[in-house]
């Protein structure tokens, strides 16, 4: 696993760059509900969802533009994700 720092705080380089994927090139530059999904999906990957995929989405949705229903979706699967741990 690839991990990048940004200020000091260590994120999974996969995510970052599934989300600067989504958010480039085409579309209006939002993360869309179906992309959230594949995020999400990326980070539970493993055995479980770890601190470091945790922050990094976290990181993802404070730094990214997400569409209103993607929103709605990340912010719950990340509430329920932070629960888990």
């Amino acid at each position: 696993m690839a991990y990048v720092q940004i200020d000091g705080v260590k994120y999974e380089k996969e995510l970052l760059d599934l989300a600067e994927l989504h958010t480039t090139g085409r579309g209006e530059g939002k993360i869309s509900a179906d992309e959230a999904k594949l995020l999400i999906e990326s980070a539970q990957d493993g055995v479980q969802v770890t601190e470091i995929e945790l922050s990094t989405l976290h990181y993802i949705r404070k730094n990214f533009e997400f569409t209103d229903k993607a929103a709605a979706y990340f912010d719950a699967e990340l509430a329920t994700l932070g629960q888990k741990g």
